[in-house]
């Protein structure tokens, strides 16, 4: 925030990058949120340009992709300063990226189709030469793909945008994200209306499955909301943060179990459990501290009394 063509330099940077641009998703989303959308939208413009530029000679369009969600994100989160509504535009980011793909983007969704039925083939051939039984593997569907790589988009841009909020929380307002994030919390019904539209989606065809990832993405960013709020009840490490993050990665049972959380808080208030529980378990470790002083003064009254000297 130092300067407006130092914060330029870095988002074109960055953007020409596939490693790096999330770094000038970052940078574009601080500057929308703190000078306003004007600034923010000169800047994507810019960035735009090298991210055009890596589309058209690598036919890779995710830096592209992640850097105009992220944008939208934060025009979202600017216009309703609601960070719920935000992660409900994240989902419509992750479908609109797939559907933009499906239209624009079927020679990369073709290569990698390509990519994983090779694999797949591969695969099957040496579990036939170890003597074990055919695997029947099926490659995703262009449509499959579309929607897998929409929803990451849409996850990616929220990272990016909750990346810059953090700076900015840390340049203005230390610890204002945390506290922010930990209150997120979506209504009722568009949790369940979210949860089922997901679970239609994923009836009706396997090929629909992934485009119910992307509307189960608010949810998810709710559930990790709703931990975070868990252990800074409970005074937890972040180490135990870092775990259940590893184990949602690796497990989908974790993944659905997050969003099963998030169904459950809606009928039972969670965090209104433990807040009215953490007074209480405070009360109780205060109340034994004053009975440990009490015993140790008594202790100390009995040495005296028993002191040679007197």
């Amino acid at each position: 925030m130092s300067g407006r063509y130092r914060a330029l330099l870095l988002a074109v940077a960055s953007s020409g990058s596939l490693l790096f641009a999330w770094i000038g998703a970052g940078v574009v989303a601080l500057v929308t949120l703190r000078k306003g959308n004007q600034e923010g939208l000169w800047l994507v413009l810019w960035a735009s340009l090298p991210a055009l530029l890596v589309t058209r000679v690598s036919g890779d369009s995710s830096a592209l992709a992640m850097l105009l969600g992220t944008a939208v994100l934060a025009l979202v989160l600017r216009a309703s300063v609601s960070l719920a509504l935000t992660a409900v535009a994240s989902a419509a980011v992750a479908v609109v990226t797939g559907l933009g793909l499906l239209a624009f983007g079927q020679p990369m969704l073709a290569e990698l189709a390509s990519l994983f039925a090779q694999f797949f083939t591969a695969l099957e051939a040496q579990t036939l030469e170890a003597g074990g039984q055919p695997l029947s593997l099926q490659p995703p569907t262009l449509g499959q793909l579309a929607g897998m790589m929409g929803t990451a988009n849409g996850a990616l841009s929220f990272l990016c945008l909750a990346l810059a909020r953090y700076w900015q929380a840390s340049l203005y307002n230390p610890g204002g994200f945390g506290s922010e994030f930990r209150e997120l919390q979506l209504p009722k019904a568009l949790v369940w209306g979210l949860a089922a539209a997901a679970v239609g989606l994923a009836a009706t065809d396997l090929a629909f499955r992934s485009w119910g990832a992307a509307l189960l993405l608010p949810l998810t960013i709710a559930g990790f909301s709703l931990l975070h709020a868990r252990a800074g009840f409970k005074g937890q490490s972040s180490f135990w943060m870092g775990g259940i993050y590893a184990a949602w990665l690796v497990f989908d049972a974790a993944k659905l179990g997050l969003v099963g959380l998030v169904l459950a808080d809606t009928m039972m208030n969670f965090r209104d459990r433990w807040q009215t529980a953490t007074p209480a378990v405070s009360g109780r470790d205060e109340a034994a501290g004053n009975n440990d002083a009490e015993e140790e003064q008594d202790v100390s009254d009995d040495n005296d009394s028993d002191d040679p000297k007197d």
